[in-house]
């Protein structure tokens, strides 16, 4: 058998005959995979090459081959993977070299963890016989990701090659979401072998673990009941939204439960978008920078339902105060572990989120109670302790750029943004219309992330518009894929809101460190960010530094056809309000000038004191 160098693959007695690297292709192709984001080495080479080869191959087919985008670093590709996955819904995948290329990606790898976001990283390692022995670029992935990971796969066997990329892919996806490893030594990547072309590896342990999920998670007529009597016996219930729902593709059921049984909802930051902002039932984002009225609502509930949510300490801030006056606690969720982990429920599922609400719905068309008093309070406290900000002041404010844009996008624009005051920002005042729409760093809060994230979007919705809102601080941590964006002409729009600083770290500074700005502000820097996007390849990129420049910078900004760039100098003392102190109850939270405190009063009654008018509420 003579081996073809050209193609890498024979066909020979029925039997497909290729290397390991173009196994990987292969597999990939298997998997839908249509973009893959990856910085190339060493270690890599292989499977580098064998992605040429296999689009050359299919240079009749384009609609078969597979993208490569090359970013700055390969914590950009990481991102950019994530922002794929987290605006697609599917896996999106990574392919770095081994040691350095590899341990760069640890921190998109946990920030996908940490979200529950569906990857694959696919890492070039040393030779077999060099592992172990400090060779060059060795790095012991493993056992570095084994912390950060849903799971890590070293591939030692050439056989199991496939079964363990295909497996890989069925972890990713299934279940709770998340990252996936798999480190693949270079002499493997030379191999030459045969293609079965599908097969997995057993582990019988998770899938066991899946199957008793799928069994246990039908909603049995009797827990159904059980949760409807809780309802039934609730005067102010109040639904807590996570990015569980967004994650398991549950917008329309959600939809459907929330408005059959009229149930308001509050949201976490990861949860946005999984009922549109613009919805009356929505009363947006809860915790420590959620709106006056959403926290106010969750210290006035009598029933809180928790889905696809995990009681994190940027929500719940002082577990024993949290939801003070609720005399039940339910919570729906796909893991386990996390029910009853931070705050006890009274009545839990545990399931797939869009199977369970659709059992739900299908269990009891109606119920008997009337919720029209409690309507009318949220409205009231919506109402009385709104979002606002300075609109007399001369500088320039982030929250009316953000209403200036709604008011440009209809709330139909993917948003991504990196960590700080700007994401806070963009959370309380974006609009958005639909689910996938709002892409940040949740668990993790990694700055650097919008950038990478918004051209992993872009990549994944071609024809979107896709705006990365950002920070003078976190845009500087990957400003190198400002390159990316203009080498492949990806039409991102990129708006910075420049405060000279760290904003966030800045707004704790003068709350808690008696304004001793340590290492937070930037105003001696000196980099012009319009400079460098020119030098990036952007043809739109200006600066703005008036209220009078804000709307037409704007229009022209989101109108531009490709990359675009505009920096708005802002308020730099702008603050992020409301605000609640760390390991602080809702009863304490801070709102700042602008927005209208309620004083304490005395907890709510069944029946709320407020005249009723239907007309208004729906």
């Amino acid at each position: 058998m003579k081996h073809n160098l050209g193609t890498n693959i024979l066909k020979e007695s029925n039997k497909i005959i290729m290397s390991g690297a173009d196994m990987v292709l292969h597999v990939l192709s298997q998997e839908h995979v249509n973009t893959i984001f990856g910085y190339s080495g060493g270690a890599i080479l292989p499977t580098y090459d064998a992605i040429f080869r296999y689009n050359e191959s299919h240079d009749r087919e384009p609609e078969k081959q597979i993208r490569l985008i090359v970013p700055a670093n390969e914590q950009g590709a990481g991102f950019m993977a994530a922002g794929y996955a987290r605006a697609s819904g599917n896996v999106g995948v990574c392919l770095v070299t081994s040691g350095p290329g590899a341990t760069n990606t640890v921190t998109p790898v946990r920030d996908c963890m940490a979200d529950s976001i569906p990857m694959v990283l696919i890492s070039g390692q040393v030779a077999r016989a060099a592992i172990g022995t400090d060779a060059f670029q060795e790095a012991s992935v493993f056992n570095i990701m084994s912390a950060c990971a849903k799971h890590v796969f070293l591939v030692t066997d050439p056989l199991k090659l496939e079964a363990t990329l295909r497996t890989a892919f069925e972890i990713a996806r299934t279940g709770r979401p998340g990252p996936v490893v798999v480190d693949i030594p270079k002499d493997i990547q030379n191999w030459i072998g045969e293609y079965q072309g599908g097969g997995v590896l057993e582990l019988k342990g998770y899938r066991d673990r899946m199957k008793s999920q799928q069994v246990f998670s039908r909603m049995l007529p009797q827990k159904a009941d059980a949760f409807f009597d809780l309802l039934e016996n609730s005067h102010r219930p109040l639904v807590y939204a996570g990015g569980g729902v967004i994650n398991s593709n549950s917008g329309s059921e959600f939809k459907e439960f929330i408005e059959r049984y009229r149930i308001p909802v509050v949201t976490t930051l990861m949860g946005i978008g999984s009922l549109s902002t613009t919805h009356a039932l929505n009363y947006h984002m809860l915790g420590m920078h959620g709106t006056a009225y959403a926290n106010y609502a969750v210290e006035d509930c009598d029933l809180l339902i928790a889905i696809g949510a995990r009681f994190d300490d940027r929500v719940v801030g002082n577990p024993h105060k949290f939801a003070p006056n609720a005399r039940a606690i339910a919570q729906i969720d796909i893991d386990p572990s996390e029910i009853c982990k931070v705050k006890n429920a009274d009545w839990h599922h545990v399931g797939d989120i869009r199977s369970t609400l659709r059992s739900l719905c299908e269990h009891k068309v109606a119920i008997g109670k009337d919720y029209s008093a409690w309507h009318v309070h949220l409205q009231s406290i919506r109402s009385t302790h709104r979002m606002d900000f300075d609109r007399e002041s001369e500088l320039i404010q982030p929250y009316y750029v953000i209403e200036e844009l709604n008011r440009i996008t209809n709330g139909d624009a993917i948003i991504t943004t990196g960590v700080g005051q700007h994401q806070m920002w963009a959370a309380q005042y974006c609009e958005f219309r639909g689910s996938r729409m709002f892409l940040t760093s949740g668990g993790m809060g990694t700055m650097g992330f919008g950038l990478p994230a918004a051209i992993g979007a872009q990549v994944a919705n071609p024809e979107r518009l896709v705006i990365d809102i950002d920070g003078d601080g976190s845009l500087r941590m990957n400003f190198g894929e400002m390159e990316t964006a203009t080498t492949y002409n990806l039409p991102v729009k990129v708006l910075l809101f420049n405060n000279f600083g760290d904003g966030m770290v800045r707004q704790w500074q003068k709350l808690y460190f008696s304004d001793r700005f340590s290492g937070s502000d930037k105003s001696l820097h000196r980099k012009d960010f319009v400079k460098s996007a020119e030098a990036d390849g952007f043809e739109f990129a200006k600066r703005i530094t008036k209220n009078g420049e804000v709307t037409k910078a704007l229009a022209e900004f989101i109108s531009f056809q490709g990359p675009a760039f505009l920096e708005v100098i802002i308020d730099p003392d702008a603050g992020v309000y409301p605000m609640v102190g760390p390991g602080q109850p809702y009863s304490k939270m801070v709102t700042g000038p602008f927005i209208m405190q309620r004083e304490q009063g005395v907890a709510p009654t069944d029946e709320l004191p407020y005249s009723i008018d239907k007309s208004d509420m729906f």
